[in-house]
């Protein structure tokens, strides 16, 4: 009897073996050989930033032909092309982009003493934050913390600074910071505004010795036009700008920056 029974035994594994095997043949499912070869050079961060769960679930949806290589933040221009030789498609490239603090947190005025969970989101849900200026970074590191790509140096209590070797333009930093003070502009861009506030220049000057007041002087000395006020605030259209640094010459509150 005991010999029977591990003979009986022995024979179903063997049969649900043999079922199981022809069953993995019949219903697998077939891995187009695209999809490794774009993983290989998509940056393999799994950020979320184009959209879909991760860098395979992008890569999938370019082999459905449901989205373009550019939905990618991350990717650079050869990325882009190479994507497009694998796949025999062309795809448009983006203009580089990247995150800038548009603020001088540091030169706000302080409100109260905040003792709370060192989280900008948590800060901001108490009055607004602690500065001053309600439109200012409040220097707690929230951004850092979600940056995938370590672009983000940050000293406690201070505005952070965006490196620009290292920032792919994600967006992750843009969408966590609470006071919308981190912009994603073109590379190519050397001159921005470093201030966020839509306050009233008689408010900016009374709690910040940096803020935009708006006083309309980077409007009138552009000579490309490329300066507008929009809500107390001087905007520049990045298409019109050629960088020559006049509006940074004559800002009376050096809001508007120049970087290398």
């Amino acid at each position: 009897m005991v010999w029977f029974a591990v003979i009986a035994l022995g024979g179903l594994g063997l049969l649900f073996g043999l079922l199981l095997a022809v069953a993995g043949k019949k219903f697998a499912v077939k891995v187009d050989p695209r999809l490794e070869k774009i993983l290989t050079v998509l940056p393999g961060t799994n950020c979320g930033a184009c959209g879909f769960a991760g860098c395979r679930g992008m890569a999938e949806a370019l082999l459905r032909n449901e989205s373009g290589a550019a939905s990618c933040p991350v990717v650079s221009e050869e990325t882009v092309y190479k994507i497009g030789e694998i796949l025999g498609r062309k795809f448009e490239v983006r203009e580089v982009e990247v995150a800038r603090v548009m603020c001088q947190g540091d030169e706000s005025k302080i409100k109260y003493d905040y003792q709370g969970v060192v989280d900008c989101r948590a800060a901001h849900l108490v009055a607004d934050g602690y500065k001053a200026c309600s439109y200012a970074c409040l220097g707690l590191g929230t951004c850092k913390a979600v940056c995938p790509f370590d672009a983000i140096l940050w000293e406690k209590g201070k505005t952070p600074e965006i490196l620009m070797d290292k920032c792919t333009a994600c967006g992750k930093c843009v969408e966590v910071c609470p006071t919308k003070v981190i912009s994603l502009i073109p590379k190519k861009a050397k001159v921005y505004v470093k201030c966020s506030s839509h306050d009233k220049g008689a408010i900016v000057r009374k709690i910040c010795k940096v803020g935009c007041i708006a006083c309309g002087i980077c409007v009138k000395v552009c000579p490309t036009k490329a300066i507008t006020l929009e809500n107390n605030l001087a905007v520049i259209d990045y298409e019109k700008c050629t960088n020559c640094g006049i509006c940074v010459e004559k800002c009376p509150t050096n809001s508007i920056v120049m970087v290398q």
